[in-house]
């Protein structure tokens, strides 16, 4: 149970004790919450003593009277409101005219209780400012937690976009002044590095998109029946000249057809992020195996490669945005860091799952199961 604190502001004894009583083991719950709040009790005969308590304790919800000897309620109340206090203040007295109501609306009352009132009324009036308080703090909460992603977000691809960019603009400088020839041949390395640097800001982007699409909900789908296994032949197709170039074996071990309603387009993001990455961590004449298979509830597909591997460590965080290996190994490597979070946030789109074994210096496998006779979400 969570324990809300609540300030009774009254010079009259019998008023805080009653109200006292009567919420004591009174609860406020929501059907969604595991957990009722419950109320823990302080009690403050004038303004200057409630103010004092304020200032040294959290409060949380403040009943507050304002015919006070000394500094009235309507004074205190404007003083919580200059000071920001994180609390939700409810104004209950004897002397209730439409002028007082106002002016504590205005200085940031959030209800009005005349008195006397009953133990329903009060126990009402309580329950109605919990959650008005709870659900104000988890909006505030929701809106941090935003801010802090969306801050998140863009520092790293600042920093992701700035080192191409960086890097391209010094290559022109040097073309510009001619520093290493007159000839354009002398600059063909570094226009071909140019053009990689273009093509993985391109991937990065693109990626982007996708990534926000999947995350907002606007990605268009195509759902219809799929061969699995006709998708993820196009991907080992269009990745062959890169397994090529570092003389790795693609073997494969799956049926001659396999069917699934899904988006033939997220299909083929899967299979291709897993099959590049199998090649591009890859050793030199390494292999990468392809398995799909189905049991009785899965559809099951495992990459496996033989390559450079990941620790436990760089795991734990494989499937997050950006999340890239970088050491000696991985540092010619080119990529967005956010193909495995695309992929895994599409598998997910189906019910799926997808985890990861790695040893360092020996392979990595990556294991998708999709449940079979599931329809996609």
């Amino acid at each position: 149970m969570s324990d809300l604190k609540v300030l009774i502001v009254d010079d009259e004894p019998g008023i805080r004790s009653g109200i006292s009583r009567i919420l004591r083991n009174y609860r406020v719950g929501y059907p969604f919450l595991e957990e009722d709040f419950g109320f823990t009790l302080t009690e403050a005969e004038t303004g200057e003593i409630a103010l004092e308590i304020l200032e040294k304790q959290e409060i949380d919800i403040v009943l507050l009277d304002n015919k006070l000897p000394g500094i009235e309620g309507i004074d205190v109340l404007e003083q919580i409101n200059k000071r920001n206090y994180d609390t939700a203040v409810m104004m209950i007295t004897s002397y209730a005219s439409l002028e007082l109501a106002v002016t504590a609306t205005k200085r940031g009352a959030y209800n009005f209780v005349p008195k006397p009132f009953t133990p329903e009324e009060l126990r009402g009036a309580i329950e109605s400012i919990t959650k008005h308080l709870f659900l104000k703090r988890m909006t505030k909460k929701m809106s941090e937690t935003a801010r802090q992603i969306r801050f998140q977000f863009l520092s790293v691809l600042s920093h992701e976009l700035k080192s191409p960019i960086n890097a391209i603009e010094g290559y022109l400088k040097i073309m510009q002044e001619k520093q290493a020839g007159t000839s354009i041949d002398d600059y063909m390395h570094m226009i071909n590095r140019s053009i990689e640097r273009i093509t993985g800001m391109r991937s990065l982007i693109m990626d982007m998109l996708d990534l926000t699409r999947i995350e907002n909900g606007t990605k268009s789908r195509n759902l219809k029946e799929v061969d699995i296994i006709e998708c993820t032949k196009m991907a080992i197709s269009s990745m062959e000249p890169m397994a090529i170039q570092k003389n790795i074996k693609i073997l494969t071990d799956f049926p001659a057809s396999l069917l699934l309603t899904a988006d033939s387009n997220e299909v083929e993001i899967i299979a291709n992020n897993l099959i590049s990455n199998a090649i591009k961590y890859n050793r030199d004449n390494g292999t990468v195996t392809i398995s799909i298979f189905t049991d009785k509830t899965n559809l099951n597909i495992i990459v496996e490669d033989t390559g450079i591997g990941i620790n436990a460590e760089e795991q734990e965080f494989l499937f997050q945005e950006f999340m890239r290996i970088k050491n000696k190994k991985t540092q010619n490597i080119s990529g967005s860091g956010l193909g495995l979070s695309i992929v895994k946030k599409i598998i997910e789109l189906y019910n799926g799952t997808i985890t990861v074994e790695s040893q360092p210096d020996v392979g990595t496998k990556f294991l998708v199961k999709i449940p079979f006779k599931a329809q996609p979400v």
